[in-house]
């Protein structure tokens, strides 16, 4: 394994999208285009309901390993006049869906959700569900931090429905800590893990992070077992996006020489996923893990999971709404994303403008890809038909999958592909077989982080 690590580690996306945003073509994209494309899908699939994403872009500390659209802050007076703006972003899209949506999905991200007041958080909530008819088995969540979040926080997004919370843990070593500026004791998260549980939350989550800088196999294994005694019912194990070039983040703080090499790195995530599987999780895609009580798991054994930029969820919906400042929304067929910075973000809100700033138009190519890519990320298969190959050139994709195959990372078929168990963890490298745009324009310049 330690052969096909060096040999696969490259850098690659992640495919919460496909065109990944360095290949929207922007210069086809307009608002007006966007909201045709949203009114068009949302009344061929209003009855499978849509997702929303929120983005609660302040923290008021910065997290060193996060790539995320954030503000670093101490000024609780914005948390107001950001909420005002998202009520008054998602009563624009109401008028432009222009029928009561049915939500299947919520997501408070950030940032820091819990830098809010719970008192404004159910303000926000609020807000959106009296103009909306919540699905029966909706997935509404938050991400909390362990040192913010409180019992208020827990009780009052659980009274206005939220039943899923995700904790983001990272590692329990004071250096590892130290070094990405994100100090908690695990006293802290089994207490807010222990509260979430005692009001009626059904699924707790933790995130951890390995490849971090200074961090050991002896940290990732000791974080790990301290996981498994509270048990949470998902658990994401990210590896560490190292792109110190991205603005907005503090990754330059550190160099690197004090990361793990890219074999260190894949040795804790190959001992850190048979501990998960050991303890009784079950893999999910890339990166998760979950109990088999929980409902994303249960997606998984349905062949209805779905990946979107929320990652991965037990909901498919065509239409999904991002909120806030730097949100993504995609209708299927588009994508478009909110501008960046808090004040205009306001501004172009108050006049009554939907501030998405770029976007991407599918293509007949382009979806036919985003299916194939969906496939393999989720299912770890695709398939497709005769009818297909006219759209594209499949046997070049397979011929470029060739060697891969000889590794044993999958098994080409006539016109399907399987990935091995031993190649799950190449996921990443296998999707980037079929990205036509990455391949017809290959970046000059580093665009995204290792795939190892």
């Amino acid at each position: 394994m330690c052969g096909l690590t060096t040999k696969y580690n490259v850098p690659g996306p992640r495919y919460t999208s496909y065109p990944t945003v360095p290949y929207w073509n922007n210069e086809d994209f307009s608002s007006k285009n966007w909201k045709l494309r949203v009114k068009e899908s949302f009344t061929n699939s209003s009855d499978e309901g849509i997702s929303i994403y929120i983005h609660l872009p302040f923290c008021e500390n910065m997290c060193t390993f996060c790539g995320c659209h954030k503000r670093i802050t101490k000024r609780h007076e914005l948390e107001d006049p950001y909420i005002k703006a998202v009520l008054k972003e998602w009563s624009l899209y109401r008028d432009l869906l222009g029928k009561r949506p049915l939500v299947k999905e919520l997501h408070l991200g950030g940032g820091t959700p819990t830098f809010f007041s719970p008192e404004n958080l159910s303000k926000l909530l609020n807000g959106i569900f009296k103009t909306v008819t919540v699905a029966k088995n909706a997935s509404l969540s938050f991400e909390g931090h362990p040192n913010n979040t409180t019992k208020e926080h827990l009780q009052a997004l659980f009274n206005v429905g939220l039943k899923r919370v995700c904790y983001g843990v990272q590692d329990y070593n004071k250096t590892v800590q130290t070094a990405i500026n994100r100090i908690q004791t695990y006293e802290e998260v089994e207490q807010v893990t222990n509260w979430a549980r005692e009001i009626g939350y059904t699924s707790v989550g933790h995130d951890l992070i390995y490849g971090l800088p200074f961090q050991t196999l002896e940290d990732v294994i000791n974080s790990i077992e301290k996981t498994n005694i509270l048990r949470p019912d998902r658990i994401a194990f990210y590896s560490y996006a190292h792109v110190p070039w991205k603005k907005g983040n503090g990754q330059r703080g550190y160099k690197d020489e004090n990361l793990p090499t890219a074999t260190q790195k894949r040795e804790q995530y190959e001992i850190g996923k048979k501990m998960l599987l050991n303890m009784g999780y079950k893999e999910i895609g890339m990166d998760h893990f979950a109990l088999e009580t929980d409902e994303l798991y249960q997606a998984l054994e349905n062949q209805t999971l779905h990946r979107n930029f929320m990652g991965y969820t037990p909901n498919k919906t065509d239409v999904m709404i991002g909120l806030g400042v730097s949100s993504i929304s995609d209708c299927w067929s588009a994508f478009a994303q909110n501008v960046k910075n808090v004040e205009e973000y306001q501004h172009l809100v108050a006049n009554n403008i939907i501030p998405v700033y770029r976007g991407h138009l599918l293509t007949q190519e382009d979806e036919l890809v985003r299916k194939q890519i969906l496939n393999l990320m989720c299912n770890y298969e695709t398939s497709w038909t005769i009818e297909d190959e006219a759209v594209i050139d499949f046997k070049s994709i397979k011929d470029s999958l060739a060697e891969l195959e000889a590794d044993g990372l999958l098994t080409i078929g006539q016109r399907q592909i399987l990935v091995s168990k031993k190649g799950r963890p190449f996921i990443r490298n296998i999707s980037m077989a079929f990205d036509l745009r990455l391949q017809r324009n290959k970046p000059e310049t580093r665009l995204f982080s290792m795939t190892v």
